[in-house]
């Protein structure tokens, strides 16, 4: 089994949403039942990883950059048994570690496209690690610029990729390689019952993707250009945030695509149960 989407479908179908006014919608799934729900509700694209798989367990995502499992194994198996058999409708991506030392990586992205991924992207990603941690990986080469590597790797063998990014460097280096949609990082979701208050503000990711675009009009003007995390929780957030800056094409939803509408549903259900009478 392949990938049922080539790049050019892809990409062609994700302008053909933003040409139409209609934001894109990517949503991050850790369970097949959350991306089939998702593509069922129209996402254009569904993507998994070690993130969202811990996320769907009742975890934190940030358990996915600890030494706890293969992060490329899980991924490769979550969306080969669970949810590239119960998504049809639209690109399924594997978010993957791509400064893996322990595999050769163009392999293991051909084996990707070989069990019917149609796409890739950067997650876990080294641009979420700063301090004295991320100098250490950078040095001892496992590093961002691996990222942009396997990522231009993808795209040169005809696959969608896109990629998260915090800086203007990094979202260039990945235009330069062929990378399909640049995704804009404002850190984890605040929100919900494992919400996180280090994520950055609504001026500060203003201000982050403002720098980024600007950077990336002058040569790669049209490229997929969307934004996750931080202080954006639902619909109505990114609508306000597009008041202010209206140059994204669209959100790529992580906890706000399954988590918080489980925690809000779920207890809901429950509820209503516990509160029927019985009769006897």
């Amino acid at each position: 089994m392949a990938g049922k989407f080539t790049k050019e479908e892809a990409v062609s179908k994700l302008r053909a949403e933003r040409d139409a006014g209609r934001a894109v919608y990517d949503a991050l799934c850790g369970t097949g039942v959350t991306a089939k729900m998702a593509a069922r509700g129209g996402a254009d694209l569904i993507c998994t990883h070690i993130l969202a798989y811990y996320r769907m367990q009742g975890l934190s995502s940030m358990a996915g950059y600890l030494p706890i499992a293969d992060a490329n194994a899980l991924t490769k198996e979550l969306g080969e048994r669970s949810i590239i058999n119960v998504v049809t409708e639209c690109p399924v991506i594997a978010g993957i570690l791509c400064p893996d030392p322990t595999r050769n990586m163009h392999n293991f992205v051909d084996g990707l496209w070989d069990v019917g991924f149609d796409g890739i992207m950067n997650c876990p990603t080294v641009a979420l690690i700063d301090g004295n941690f991320r100098a250490a990986l950078e040095e001892t080469g496992m590093s961002y610029d691996q990222e942009v590597e396997v990522l231009g790797y993808a795209s040169s063998k005809g696959m969608f990729t896109k990629a998260f990014c915090t800086t203007p460097e990094e979202a260039l280096a990945m235009a330069e390689v062929g990378v399909d949609n640049i995704i804009i990082h404002y850190g984890n979701s605040s929100g919900g019952t494992i919400g996180s208050s280090t994520v950055l503000g609504m001026d500060e990711s203003i201000e982050r993707t403002a720098k980024v675009i600007d950077v990336l009009q002058a040569k790669h003007s049209d490229l997929i250009l969307t934004c996750h995390g931080g202080s954006i929780e639902n619909p109505e957030d990114f609508a306000a945030f597009l008041e202010k800056e209206p140059r994204l094409d669209g959100y790529v939803g992580g906890s706000s695509a399954e988590r918080f509408p489980i925690e809000e549903s779920v207890p809901r259900v429950t509820q209503g149960f516990k509160s029927v009478k019985l009769k006897k």
